[in-house]
């Protein structure tokens, strides 16, 4: 199995390149002057030499011998380049080679694989995937501006989670959603029915319902999801720790140090760590792959939030309707409408941080514009439906 063309090619690919970025590694911790990034390079190159050699000898079992290596002029003038360049953009530079090793596996991955070969690979994108990690750290300023870095980095990722996985989040852009839908279905049907009251109220509760439990259960299926590649990520790395710990263990050591840690405490904590089994796991998954539980919301609290925020929204177009009747209903709707579009836009500075008044302006805008569009098409379609 896998003997295939494709499958060769690509891992004759996969060779040459990380015989090239162990090259590349190896050269730069010797004329690096940094005694941590020296180590950290060289330990990086040492990896990269054990999936080359991993390669050869799988090619070896396909009838594929890869014989010497041999680099090309342009790889050699690549090399050139790297060398002269500041550590930063070395690292930069590096780091796309583990972006474009990466895209690679992931195409191996997506083809026909037996178990061996497909763990294989994922433990060698698992590496490639802590490499641009540990890239990222290098290509930062000097050690003296790192705590103001680090600083930065922990302010766009709490935003990020009040954005992704925040209640308040979902629930705005949940008004948001039903308030649009309703109001733009509103408008078209006062448009093509002459304001008919109970088909504008129909339509609008069958708009309100249908967004309400759409958004509701998009909410419950994509939240769930990210909880079950959280899951299925933990468990890999779960394997991965108990056949290979002391492999582990190092690349632990490695983003220790690259937060500014000596290799000496990066050891000592990676060893206290180590006799909790289950803290060390989390752990990893979070410097490894970015991935923390507390990231994923209960996906039923993020439903039901979905849920009642769209039907809110969808509500406010339809209220006017049933209390007034024709054109009186649909300025009402119109009125109050405008007014909520305002109020969402605004509330959204809660999430994005923008102006409060620019934002609910803008929400304003695109409100009266998709029921301006609406009601124009409604208006075209009223001779059809008489």
């Amino acid at each position: 199995m896998n003997g295939d063309s494709k499958f060769r090619s690509n891992l004759l690919r996969a060779w040459r390149d990380e015989m090239i970025s162990a090259r590349n590694y190896r050269m730069l911790a010797e004329q690096e002057k940094n005694p941590e990034r020296k180590a950290i390079l060289a330990k990086m190159a040492e990896a990269e030499d054990r999936h080359a050699e991993r390669w050869a000898g799988r090619l070896k079992t396909i009838g594929v011998e890869v014989g010497a290596f041999r680099e090309t002029p342009v790889e050699k003038a690549r090399r050139w380049m790297l060398l002269r360049s500041t550590p930063e953009a070395a690292a930069q530079i590096l780091e796309a080679g583990e972006a474009k090793a990466d895209g690679l596996y992931a195409e191996m991955l997506a083809g026909p694989l037996d178990k061996a070969d497909r763990k294989a690979i994922l433990e060698a994108q698992k590496e490639e995937n802590a490499h641009s990690m540990m890239l990222e750290e290098m290509t930062g300023p000097p050690k003296s501006y790192q705590p103001q870095r680090k600083l930065e980095k922990i302010l766009r990722a709490e935003r990020w989670h009040v954005t992704a996985g925040g209640w308040i989040g979902q629930a705005i852009y949940g008004v948001n959603d039903g308030l649009g839908a309703a109001f733009g279905v509103v408008s078209g049907v006062a448009g093509a029915t002459n304001v008919n009251t109970e088909f504008v109220l129909l339509s609008g509760l069958a708009t309100m319902i249908a967004s309400a439990l759409s958004m509701g259960s998009g909410a419950y299926l994509a939240t769930k999801s990210e909880r079950e590649v959280y899951e299925a990520e933990l468990e890999r790395e779960r394997h991965e720790l108990e056949e290979n710990p002391e492999e582990e263990k190092e690349e632990m050591e490695l983003f220790y140090q690259l937060k500014g840690f000596s290799p000496k405490e990066a050891h000592k904590m990676v060893q206290r760590l180590a006799k909790q089994p289950e803290q060390m796991l989390k752990t990893l998954a979070h410097e490894e792959l970015g991935l923390s539980e507390q990231t994923f919301p209960n996906p039923w609290k993020s439903a039901f939030s979905a849920t009642v925020s769209t039907a809110v929204g969808a509500t406010v177009p339809v209220i006017p309707f049933f209390f007034a009747t024709g054109l009186n209903a649909l300025i009402a709707s119109f009125v109050v409408s405008t007014a909520a579009h305002f109020i969402v836009g605004a509330s959204k500075v809660v999430v994005t941080g923008r102006s409060w008044l620019r934002s609910g302006a803008e929400m304003t805008f695109v409100g009266l514009g998709e029921a301006a569009i609406t009601y124009s098409l409604g208006l075209w379609v009223s001779p059809l439906l008489h």
